[in-house]
Parts: structure tokens; C-alpha cells; sequence
């Protein structure tokens, strides 16, 4: 007796496109053909496709299928890689199930990380989000869930409607205020979260690459004049807080 392509794929409980894929990566010999021209598949064939379809079944990569279904021994080796692998995505799931339980019941956005989840009175533009996005894959443990304390607990602030809404042709005179309302604003998260870590420190893809990457990412997501005054407000900011650190270290000597 034999069977055709259809009748074989659906005795071995597998589809036309599996039998035909096996055939063009050699795993299935192709059968002699009938007269009318349609394969004849026998019974060593069906054999060799449920044990391919066995293998299939417990995970096993076409590659490993090749070198473990004509040895005819006990595939130890595979089998045992093959249960590392497979221990690895229960882990990773078991971790996704706990991430999806957190931001079901705190509403939270999907595409952040749970460490970054904002606060019930945080309010993030979309380009906060995506800044932040980007961010997650340049830090840290420690400063992943440094940066989601100053995340859940950033203070609702008409300052920053005002920065997103910012156009990019703003004059000097409408930089220049919103620079001195902004720097009162950055020094008020900085004392908050004083031990906040630098961005660039500890970067385990290198201080040149997350700074060059920051870079990228901030021209892409603000307009010149938004960057205009990011820098300015980082500089005042950054030089009264060296300042005061200054101040403190002399009077403790």
C-alpha cells in the first residue's frame, strides 16, 4: 500500500507544508512517483516522518532532528540541551507572567518595564515614554530601578506641558524664561533623588556608545529649540550643584 503526499501528512498528523519543507531541507527522502506523476509514499516513509514528527514535538530544531534521527541511539546529549533550553523559557515566562500580573493591576503601560512604571500623578508625553524606552536598554539594574523611583514619584508640573509644546522656532526671550522656571524645577528632583547614578557611569555597553546613543535618540525626539534649553538648564543646574558640593567639602575641612 501506499499513500500520497496529502494522505502520509495527514496520517502522521502533520500538514502538506511540513512534508514538503522535510523534503527540501533532506530530512524526507522523496518517493518514487506513479505513473500519473504523484509520489507514492510507503511505509519506511511514514516511519521516518513520526519519528521527525516526534522530535518536532518535543521541541527539537530541524538541525538536531538531522543529526539525532539516523543515529538510532539515545540522543543524551540533545535531549539534555534541549531540557536546558526549554527550563530557560519557563523561567522567562514565568517572569513575563509576573510583569503582566503587575501591570494588570496597576494599569500600567506595556511597553515600560515594570520598574519604570509611572506613579498615579506622573504624567508622561509620549516622547517622555519613548525616551525612556530607549533608556531601559542602556542601564543597569541599579539604575533601572533608580531612575523608576524618580519615575513613580515625578510630581504632576504645568513646566513640563510647557517644554513638550515648546516650537521650534521659539524666540531667545521665550528660551530664556522657560530656562529660569525649569532650572528650579530640575533642582527640586535632583534633592529629591540625590542618589540618583549617573547614566553614563557603569555603562556595561561603554560611556561612548550610551553617550552617542543619547545623543541620536535626543535630536530625533526634540526640536532645537526643546534641546536648546535641555542644555541650558543642565548647565546652570549642573554648576550650582558643583558648587554647593565644593561648599560642603571646604567646610568639613
Amino acid at each position: 500500500m501506499s499513500w500520497s503526499t496529502r494522505e502520509i501528512a495527514e496520517l502522521a498528523g502533520t500538514s502538506l507544508r511540513a512534508v514538503r519543507h522535510y523534503h527540501e531541507v533532506g530530512l524526507l527522502e522523496e518517493p518514487e512517483r506513479r505513473a500519473n506523476g504523484y509520489k507514492q509514499y510507503g511505509v519506511p516513509h511514514l516511519v521516518r516522518l513520526l519519528r521527525i514528527k516526534r522530535l518536532v514535538d518535543l521541541g527539537f530544531s530541524l538541525n538536531q532532528i538531522a543529526e539525532t534521527v539516523d543515529k538510532g541511539e539515545h540522543p543524551g546529549q540533545a535531549l539534555l540541551t534541549l531540557d536546558a533550553e526549554l527550563a530557560a523559557t519557563i523561567e522567562r515566562l514565568q517572569r513575563a507572567r509576573l510583569e503582566l500580573a503587575a501591570l494588570i493591576e496597576q494599569r500600567a503601560p506595556a511597553d515600560l518595564p515594570t520598574e519604570l512604571t509611572p506613579g498615579e500623578s506622573t504624567v508622561l508625553s509620549e516622547t517622555d515614554r519613548s525616551l525612556l524606552l530607549v533608556m531601559t536598554r542602556l542601564m543597569n539594574v541599579e539604575q533601572l530601578q533608580a531612575y523608576g523611583a524618580l519615575v513613580r514619584n515625578l510630581p504632576a508640573h504645568p513646566i513640563n506641558r510647557e517644554f513638550d509644546e515648546l516650537s521650534a522656532d521659539a524666540d531667545e526671550h521665550i528660551r530664556q524664561d522657560l530656562v529660569e522656571r525649569m532650572v528650579p524645577y530640575l533642582r527640586r528632583l535632583r534633592q529629591d533623588h540625590p542618589d540618583l547614578p549617573d547614566l553614563y557611569a557603569a555603562a556595561s555597553k561603554g560611556k561612548k556608545f550610551v553617550r552617542e546613543t543619547m545623543e541620536t535618540v535626543l535630536r530625533e525626539l526634540y526640536n532645537p529649540a526643546q534641546l536648546d534649553v535641555l542644555h541650558r538648564t543642565h548647565v546652570i543646574v549642573d554648576e550650582s550643584t558643583q558648587l554647593r558640593q565644593e561648599r560642603n567639602a571646604t567646610e568639613l575641612r
